[in-house]
């Protein structure tokens, strides 16, 4: 064992030796790899002139910290928004449960979903299950049945096009939307939600709090069926 030990202490002036060959060879080695500053131990008392190299590590850790404090209160931030549209989920799920007739669910549809969810405009289309052939040559049908077998949300900007087809002549002003596809056994569909503002549906939205609304509303056609919306 003491052999042992005597032969590693013996290797260490050699690897510290090509250490510093390496370094001297690459001075531009801790600009390359700043990563390498943040964990070595850079002691105080230095000869003259290193004294830059404490300065520097000292900027690196600062703009650590700084990055680490910004991605906390972004995860901060988001997790206040999830609540909130948990909350507001959980609000309209109360609502739902009370509703009875179809104009009871197209004015929550129409009137308390864009509110609770930062809409400047709404669409709700839907589609007999076993209806005419033909039904799937509504642009609207063609464009989102492949989307509404997924049964997932879905958000993002949209092309001039699709907010036209989606919202009409109120699509020239929706830049971003929420789509939430609705399924039963007799009906299929959508309910569209557009902002103005590009990023209000981003793509990093809540999707799973839109799902669960969408099998929400599912449900309750299930119980309260509909034809339309005015």
């Amino acid at each position: 064992m003491s052999h042992q030990t005597e032969q590693d202490q013996g290797c260490r002036p050699i690897q510290e030796r090509q250490v510093v060959a390496y370094l001297l060879a690459h001075p531009d080695f801790l600009l390359n790899h700043p990563e390498v500053l943040a964990v070595i131990d850079v002691p105080h008392r230095l000869p003259a002139g290193v004294a830059s190299l404490i300065e520097y590590q000292a900027q690196r850790l600062r703009l650590q910290l700084a990055t680490e404090r910004r991605r906390l209160a972004h995860l901060i931030a988001r997790a206040r928004e999830y609540e909130t549209l948990v909350n507001r989920l959980h609000a309209l799920s109360l609502r739902l449960i009370a509703i009875e007739r179809p104009d009871q669910f197209c004015h929550l549809v129409r009137e308390t979903l864009p509110r609770a969810f930062g809409a400047d405009a709404m669409m709700l289309k839907l589609f007999a299950r076993h209806g005419p052939a033909n039904v799937i040559s509504d642009p609207l049908a063609a464009s989102f049945k492949e989307f509404i077998d997924h049964h997932r949300a879905l958000c993002g900007p949209l092309k001039a096009k699709q907010a036209q087809i989606l919202f009409g002549e109120t699509g020239a002003i929706i830049q971003s939307a929420a789509i939430i596809p609705l399924q039963t056994e007799e009906q299929w569909g959508v309910i569209a939600l557009g902002n103005t503002d590009p990023g209000h549906f981003s793509p990093d939205a809540n999707i799973d709090i839109l799902s669960r609304l969408g099998e929400l509303l599912s449900q309750k056609l299930r119980t309260v069926p509909i034809g339309h919306c005015q």
